[in-house]
C-alpha cells in the first residue's frame, strides 16, 4: 500500500511511517512530495494521504496524526501509548506533556538538518523510533545512574504511603509510588503520570492528597526530594551541588531555597550539624 504526505518531515511524518511499517503495513511505500501536490498524486497513485489538512489521517483537536493512527488501527500496546504522548508533545510544541518531547524535537530537527533527502532521513528516523519504542517497551524504569558500582540513587521511601487503618490503598496509588521512586531525580509532571496510569489528571490531582500524607502532588514530590537529599548528605560522599542534581533540583540555589523552607536551615548549616557516618 502507498502512503503519501508533504515533504521535509520532522516529527509526525517520520513517526507515522515508522508506525505504519512496524505495526500496520510492513511493505508500505512512503512518498514525500510538495504540499500542493499531495492530493493530486494521492489520487493518481492510489495512495493514502496523511498529515495534511482535510484528509482522514490528520490532526484532531490537540492530538496529532500519530494519535489518529493509533486510534484508527486500534493499536493498544502500552509502549505505543507512551510513545504517542511523546510524539504529540514534540509535534505540537507542547513539551510539557512528556519530559522526552523536547529531546525528540531536538534530535529530529538535527536529523532533518543533516539529511536533506527525505528518504535518507526516513531511514534514520526508523532507527530512532525503533530505539524509542524499545525504551518505552522495556526500559522506562532504567536509569543511566543505576549501575551497581555507582550507588547514586538509593532505595528509600519504605513507608512511602501513609496507611490509615481500615482504608485500602488503591492500585493506582501503589503504582504511582513506584513511578515516583523510579523518577525522583527527574521532573515528573502530573499529566505524564496520569497518562502512564491511564487516570484522568483532574481525578488524580483531586485524590492524590488522600493517599499521600495530605499533601498535593508538588508538595509531596518536594518533600521526598528533601528527605532523599538529607539521606545523601549524611554519607558525606557527595557535594551539595551533586546532591541537588541527584535529587532533581534545577540548580543549587533552587535546592537551597526549598531545603530551607522544609528544614529551617540551609543545606550547609544542616550538614554541619549531622553526625559523621
Amino acid at each position: 500500500m502507498k502512503w503519501i504526505t508533504r515533504e521535509h518531515p520532522k516529527i509526525d511524518r517520520i513517526a507515522c511511517p515508522w508506525l505504519i511499517r512496524r505495526f500496520i503495513d510492513p511493505g508500505a511505500e512512503i512518498i514525500y512530495t510538495p504540499f500542493d501536490q499531495v492530493l493530486q498524486l494521492a489520487e493518481k497513485l492510489n495512495a493514502t494521504p496523511f498529515d495534511i489538512p482535510d484528509v482522514e489521517y490528520t490532526h484532531y483537536g490537540q492530538e496529532c496524526t500519530f494519535d489518529y493512527f493509533l486510534k484508527k488501527h486500534r493499536l493498544t500496546d502500552p509502549a505505543l501509548k507512551t510513545l504517542g504522548v511523546i510524539v504529540r508533545g514534540a509535534d505540537t510544541d507542547h513539551h510539557e506533556i512528556a519530559t522526552q518531547s523536547a529531546g525528540l524535537w531536538a534530535i529530529s530537527a538535527g536529523l532533518a538538518y543533516n539529511h536533506p533527502d527525505d528518504y535518507s532521513l526516513l531511514e534514520q528516523g526508523i532507527i530512532l523510533y525503533d530505539a524509542l519504542y524499545s525504551w518505552a517497551k522495556h526500559l522506562q524504569k532504567e536509569k543511566h545512574t543505576q549501575q551497581p558500582d555507582e550507588n547514586l540513587l538509593l532505595e528509600v521511601f519504605n513507608n512511602f504511603l501513609k496507611k490509615k487503618s481500615g482504608k485500602k490503598i488503591p492500585a493506582w496509588a501503589q503504582e504511582l509510588k513506584e513511578l515516583i521512586q523510579d523518577h525522583i531525580d527527574t521532573n515528573l509532571s502530573l499529566k505524564e503520570i496520569s497518562d502512564s496510569l491511564d487516570i484522568n489528571p483532574s481525578y488524580l490531582s483531586r485524590e492524590f492528597s488522600k493517599h499521600f500524607d495530605d499533601l498535593s502532588f508538588g508538595e509531596y514530590i518536594r518533600k521526598q526530594r528533601i528527605e532523599k537529599a538529607i539521606e545523601l548528605m549524611g554519607t558525606h560522599t557527595y557535594s551539595l551541588t551533586e546532591i541537588a542534581y541527584l535529587t532533581g533540583f534545577s540548580d543549587q540555589s533552587h535546592f537551597s531555597r526549598i531545603f530551607r523552607k522544609h528544614t529551617g536551615a540551609s543545606p550547609s548549616d544542616y550538614r554541619k550539624k549531622m553526625p559523621e557516618k
